[in-house]
C-alpha cells in the first residue's frame, strides 16, 4: 500500500471503512476513526493483534471517557500517548475539514516507526479521512444513537421551532424525557485505573439511573430527573478527579441550550479558580455570575460610592468592600466584622466615615439595591471575584486597614 493507492481509493470510493484499513496498512499499524463523541466509526487491525483498550473499543464501539479525555484537549497536532492497559502507544490526531474538527485517527504503534514518518504523508492521509468522515457523519453513518442525535443538535442551537423539536425528540424515544438539571463534567484532571472499560460511565449510569451520559464538547453531560444529592457528586468528582457543575433547573427540555450555556460559562470561571475536583451548584454561584454580567457597566455605580472606590485606590483602604458587606448581612455589625475578619470598631469607623465623609445613606431601605449592586460593580472593578463565591470556596480573606 502506497499513499497514491490510498489517494485513489479516497478519489473513486466512497467509503470510511476502505480508507481505515488503506491508512491501516499505509502505515502498517492498527488504525481507528472516532467522530467528536468518542464514538469508532471506522477501524482496522491486523489479523492476530491484540490490545485490551482497542479491542475494548471496538466491542463497545466507543472509546472509554478514559482514552477520550486525552482527546478532548488535543489540538490539530499529533502527539503519542501511552495507556496503562495496552504495550503499544497511540499517535492520536485531530481531523478537521474546512475549519471544522470532525473526529480523530487513532494509530497504535506496534513497530514504534509511526515518528519517522513523513508529515506530508499523515497530512495527505487525515486531509482525506476528515472529508470521508464528514459525509459519512452527515449521511447519518455514524453510529451515534438517534437520541444522542437529537440532545447534540439541541445543544449546538440547530433546532429554532419547539414543534419541530419535539417531533424530531418522539421520533427518537424522548418524548417523555423532562430532566430537570443537567451535569456538566470536565474531564481536565480525570483519573481512572480501569482504561479497558468506562468506568465512569458505568458508575454515573449506577449512581443516576437514566442519566444518558454523553460525550459534548470535549467533556460530558448527563441529566438529572430530581434535585441533586451534592453528597453524591462530591463523592463521583473525588474517586475520579472530576470537576462538576450541576446546573440551575431546566424548565421544559427544548430550554437546554440556555441551561448548558449558563452552566458551562461557570465552569469556566471556575476552572483557573479551582484547579482541583471539585461539584459545586450553579445556584450557589448566581452573585458571582451576575456581577460578571454587570462588570465594566460602571455608569450604574452611584456617584458616592465611586468616590468611596477611588478612595480605596489611592490608600489601599477597603470601604467598598465593607459597604458591600455590611449590606448583605442587613445591617448586622457583629456578621459583618466575621466575615471581614476585622475588629468591630474599625468596621464602625468605616460605617461612620461613610456616612459622614461620602453621604453614603447605609441604612435607608429604598437605597439599599441600588447601594448593593453599585458596591458589587466596583468590587469587580477592584478584582475582588472571590467576595461573590461561596462561604466555604473563598480562599483569601480581608486584610485589616483603615
Amino acid at each position: 500500500m502506497d499513499l497514491r493507492t490510498f489517494l485513489d481509493d479516497f478519489m473513486n470510493k466512497d467509503d470510511l471503512e476502505l480508507l481505515v484499513r488503506d491508512a491501516a496498512e499505509l502505515f502498517g499499524c492498527p488504525a481507528m476513526a472516532v467522530d467528536m463523541a468518542f464514538h469508532v466509526v471506522a477501524w482496522h487491525g491486523p489479523s492476530g493483534f491484540e490490545d485490551v483498550p482497542f479491542q475494548s473499543s471496538v466491542r463497545r464501539g466507543s472509546l472509554s471517557y478514559e482514552a477520550g479525555s486525552l482527546l478532548a484537549g488535543s489540538d490539530a497536532q499529533a502527539h503519542f500517548v501511552s495507556l496503562p492497559d495496552s504495550p503499544y502507544r497511540r499517535r492520536f490526531s485531530l481531523l478537521v475539514t474546512g475549519g471544522a474538527p470532525v473526529g480523530y485517527l487513532i494509530l497504535v504503534d506496534v513497530g514504534r516507526r509511526l515518528s519517522f514518518e513523513d508529515a506530508r504523508v499523515f497530512s495527505a492521509v487525515e486531509s482525506a479521512l476528515a472529508k470521508q468522515l464528514m459525509l459519512e457523519v452527515n449521511r447519518g453513518g455514524s453510529i451515534q444513537s438517534a437520541e444522542e442525535s437529537v440532545l447534540q443538535h439541541l445543544l449546538e442551537g440547530r433546532f429554532t421551532d419547539e414543534a419541530l423539536f419535539e417531533l424530531q425528540a418522539t421520533g427518537a424515544g424522548l418524548k417523555y424525557m423532562a430532566p430537570r438539571r443537567i451535569a456538566v463534567v470536565n474531564l481536565e484532571l480525570y483519573r481512572s485505573t480501569n482504561w479497558s472499560e468506562n468506568a465512569l460511565r458505568s458508575t454515573i449510569l449506577d449512581v443516576f439511573p437514566a442519566s444518558r451520559p454523553m460525550v459534548y464538547d470535549g467533556g460530558v453531560v448527563f441529566f438529572l430527573n430530581s434535585d441533586p444529592d451534592m453528597a453524591l457528586f462530591k463523592s463521583l468528582s473525588r474517586q475520579f478527579n472530576l470537576r462538576v457543575v450541576v446546573s440551575a433547573p431546566i424548565g421544559r427540555l427544548f430550554r437546554l441550550p440556555a441551561s448548558y450555556a449558563a452552566t458551562r460559562e461557570l465552569m469556566e470561571q471556575l476552572l483557573p479558580r479551582m484547579p482541583h475536583p471539585f461539584a459545586v451548584l450553579a445556584e450557589d454561584y448566581h452573585a458571582l455570575m451576575l456581577m460578571k454580567r454587570l462588570a465594566g457597566q460602571g455608569d450604574l455605580v452611584l456617584p458616592s460610592v465611586r468616590a468611596l472606590a477611588e478612595r480605596d485606590r489611592e490608600d489601599g483602604t477597603l470601604y467598598c468592600l465593607t459597604l458591600y458587606t455590611y449590606l448583605i448581612c442587613h445591617h448586622s455589625l457583629q456578621e459583618t466584622c466575621a466575615r471581614l475578619y476585622t475588629h468591630r470598631n474599625t468596621v464602625l469607623y468605616r460605617v461612620r466615615r461613610m456616612k459622614e465623609d461620602y453621604g453614603i445613606p447605609v441604612d435607608d431601605a429604598s437605597r439599599h439595591t441600588a447601594l448593593l449592586l453599585s458596591a458589587g460593580i466596583a468590587l469587580m472593578e477592584q478584582g475582588r471575584e472571590d467576595v461573590f463565591m461561596p462561604e466555604g470556596e473563598k480562599n483569601d480573606t480581608a486584610p485589616e486597614g483603615p
